[in-house]
């Protein structure tokens, strides 16, 4: 009894493997090509991208637990985001053979999974335990703080009165009497230098005069 189990369980294992094998094509247990664009099989780049997605899935899946780990999660985090990357190659090849643009087309199902920093260049994603790392928690709080919105320029004027151009000065006392101050010293100084000048002027004329009210000096006689 236990030798037909065996038997009937071997056949389905049979009929399971072909039965992968007519949906799969004829790729039966081949590992995915690195470079998606030396594949120029339009079946081949569809199914390879099926394979992917379906290997993104089940790691995206795996990162969800908590407990695996600060380095595993790290490295899942890593490999999704390289899947992801490739995924990409797979929907442009696809896309060169005159297969559907993917590109274009809403997979949001396992971008949306993770969450991207608004100011990441390169478009690096973290997913599931990934977003609470140590470090990485810190980096989405600094982001969501809200900045400062920049005024515009009509924005800016609308708060300027009139005693940013000096229009009001002489309603403040303290302002006026400090100018006052300033002008008498400036007036003083201006006397003091046109004083100092006039009596340096007087000086010179009345040496001139002096020189003019002496007599002519005598000539001597020669041979005298």
């Amino acid at each position: 009894m236990a030798r037909n189990e065996e038997k009937a369980m071997a056949a389905l294992n049979r009929w399971v493997v072909q039965k992968k094998h007519t949906i799969m094509g004829d790729f039966g247990d081949v590992r995915r090509p690195r470079v998606a664009s030396e594949v120029t099989d339009l079946k081949a780049c569809k199914r390879w991208r099926a394979d992917l997605i379906k290997e993104i899935g089940s790691k995206i899946g795996e990162i969800q637990n908590a407990g695996l780990g600060e380095h595993r999660i790290r490295d899942l985090n890593d490999e999704i985001n390289k899947l992801l990357r490739e995924k990409v190659h797979w929907e442009t090849q696809i896309r060169a053979l005159g297969g559907p643009l993917y590109v274009q087309k809403n997979s949001a199902a396992l971008d949306a999974a993770g969450i991207e920093l608004p100011s990441s260049q390169q478009g690096y994603k973290y997913f599931g335990a990934a977003k609470d790392l140590p470090g990485v928690r810190e980096l989405f709080e600094r982001e969501d703080a809200p900045a400062a919105p920049r005024r515009t320029r009509k924005q800016m004027f609308q708060g300027i009165k009139p005693d940013y151009y000096g229009w009001r000065d002489e309603e403040d006392g303290m302002l006026l009497l400090t100018e006052h101050q300033c002008e008498a010293e400036a007036q003083d100084e201006l006397v003091r230098d046109w004083q100092a000048q006039a009596e340096a002027e007087a000086e010179l004329r009345e040496e001139a005069n002096n020189k003019a009210a002496e007599p002519p000096a005598k000539k001597a006689k020669i041979g005298t």
